[in-house]
């Protein structure tokens, strides 16, 4: 079992960057307990990201490094390791309920050098050339000015600092996240995506993530494909995770009727076919990686 649907759409496109804010936040509250439910599995499929974000930063000894959008806080729990005692992690996220599930996460791995903030990419709450190293997986695509974001990040790194995130690539690359989406569209559950609101594809095209980092004043900008395998045992499985992880999909489902409940999982095994493999699915799903200083 797998992480499922984070944001299948826009529901909220076109309008004001404050009301996409709270609504997202609102989102991010109410799913936070599947997260943290689903954590491992979550973490295992995700790794091969959290690995090449961590290499890539290469954080040092006494080092402080910030983690935003950091939700359970597995990519930078495995930068604190290499921190030492004299190193901290800050691990940050704009929801208040995920910052709960990051700091209970770090008191089970008995971590003394992380410090639990709760606060908004785009107006980071620290001094300038403050921090070593910034961490971000799967945030900046979902925020509504990553321009902004990423000038805040650039602001809080020292010089010769560096930054390593990760978005996802393109919607026809990523069918674990697709698929169901297309599904929900064509059945009338869901309206079609805006192609410039903030979800899981929008930095994804070839050039937006440099244009992105280049703009922000990020020089040495390195981009790299790192693909993934999303595992599922079942369609049952897939919808589970994905009403955990997805406040989208849950409230769909929760409103849909079992006729529809059916219906949509119908089209779910239909679309899965191609991806069988013994003892349930495997979708493909690649991200893209990017550091710079």
């Amino acid at each position: 079992m797998q992480p499922g649907v984070w944001r299948l759409t826009s529901t909220i496109a076109s309008v004001d960057p404050e009301q996409y804010k709270r609504t997202a936040l609102e989102n991010w509250q109410t799913i936070a307990s599947g997260w943290e439910r689903r954590r491992a599995e979550i973490e295992k499929t995700t790794r091969p990201v959290t690995e090449w974000m961590v290499r890539t930063l290469d954080p040092q000894p006494g080092d402080t490094v910030l983690e935003l959008a950091a939700g359970p806080g597995d990519t930078g729990f495995a930068a604190a390791a290499l921190l030492g005692e004299d190193g901290r992690l800050i691990s940050s996220d704009f929801s208040s309920a995920m910052v709960e599930v990051a700091r209970r996460r770090a008191a089970e791995l008995e971590l003394r050098n992380v410090e639990h903030r709760q606060l908004d990419a785009e107006d980071i709450p620290l001094e300038d050339d403050s921090v070593d190293g910034v961490l971000c997986r799967f945030g900046y695509m979902l925020m509504p000015d990553p321009e902004a974001a990423v000038a805040e990040t650039r602001r809080v790194l020292r010089p010769g600092g560096r930054l390593a995130l990760a978005v996802w690539s393109t919607g026809r690359r990523n069918p674990w996240v697709t698929i169901a989406g297309r599904i929900l569209v064509e059945l009338g559950h869901a309206p079609p995506p805006e192609p410039d609101a903030p979800g899981p594809f929008v930095l994804g095209e070839d050039g937006r993530l440099q244009d992105l980092l280049e703009g922000g004043s990020f020089v040495d900008v390195h981009i790299e494909e790192v693909p993934l395998l999303m595992r599922y045992d079942d369609v049952d499985d897939f919808i589970a995770a994905s009403r955990e992880t997805s406040g989208m999909l849950a409230r769909i489902w929760a409103d849909v009727s079992d006729a529809e409940r059916e219906a949509i999982a119908t089209r779910l095994a239909e679309d899965f076919a191609p991806f069988v493999i013994e003892g349930g699915y495997e979708l493909p799903g690649v991200a893209v990686g990017a550091s710079a200083s």
